[in-house]
C-alpha cells in the first residue's frame, strides 16, 4: 500500500517538473539595445512575443491598478544648444564653454510639476544645469530656456544633455529627451 503512495507522489512530481522545464524553454532572455545603449534589464521572449521594459524608452510611465492599464507618455522635446546666438553641437576637448539650452515641448498629455536640464559626461557623471517647478495644470505646449551655463569639456567623447520631467512634487525626474555634444581632440 505504501509503495502505491510513493509511486503516485513520484509520478506527480515528475509531471510537475516536466511542466516547469517545458514552460521554461519557451521563455528566452535576450539582450535589448536602445539607440546603441544596452538595457540593464534586457528583454524576454515568451511564446514568440518579445516583452521589453517600457521605462527604458525615455518617457513617463504610470500604472493604473484599478483599470489594469499602463500609460506611457513621451512628449516631443526639441532641444537646441546655443553659444551666444550660435547653435552648436561640437566643442574642442579641454575648452570651457558658456552655453544655454532651449527646449520646445509639445504633445504632453500628463500633468507635471517640474522640468530639469542636466549634462552627463562620457564617464557617466551628471551635473544639473537648471531645474524649475511648473505650477498650474498640465501644459501641452511650452518652452524652457536655461540661463547661461559654463561647462569644462575636459575629455574627448560624447556629453549628453538631457531634458527631464517630474510628474509630482515629491516624485523623481524622468529623462524624456537627449542631445549630444561631442568633444573632439
Amino acid at each position: 500500500m505504501k509503495w502505491r503512495k510513493v509511486m503516485a507522489l513520484v509520478m506527480a512530481f515528475s509531471i510537475m517538473g516536466g511542466t516547469v522545464i517545458s514552460a521554461e524553454s519557451v521563455k528566452d532572455q535576450v539582450k535589448l539595445i536602445i539607440n546603441g545603449e544596452v538595457s540593464k534589464d534586457g528583454a524576454v521572449v515568451i511564446d514568440g512575443k518579445t516583452y521589453v521594459p517600457i521605462r527604458d524608452f525615455n518617457g513617463i510611465v504610470s500604472f493604473d491598478p484599478s483599470g489594469g492599464k499602463v500609460v506611457f507618455d513621451q512628449p516631443n522635446v526639441h532641444m537646441f544648444l546655443f553659444k551666444g546666438d550660435t547653435v552648436f553641437g561640437n566643442v574642442n576637448k579641454g575648452n570651457k564653454v558658456k552655453f544655454n539650452v532651449f527646449s520646445q515641448i509639445d504633445t504632453l498629455k500628463t500633468d507635471i510639476s517640474g522640468v530639469k536640464v542636466a549634462i552627463t559626461d562620457p564617464s557617466g557623471n551628471v551635473k544639473d544645469i537648471q531645474s524649475q517647478d511648473i505650477s498650474g495644470a498640465q501644459k501641452d505646449n511650452f518652452w524652457f530656456r536655461t540661463n547661461d551655463f559654463t561647462y569644462d569639456f575636459k575629455t574627448a567623447g560624447n556629453y549628453r544633455v538631457g531634458f527631464y520631467i517630474k510628474e509630482s512634487k515629491d516624485g523623481s525626474y524622468t529623462l524624456v529627451s537627449e542631445k549630444v555634444i561631442t568633444a573632439i581632440n
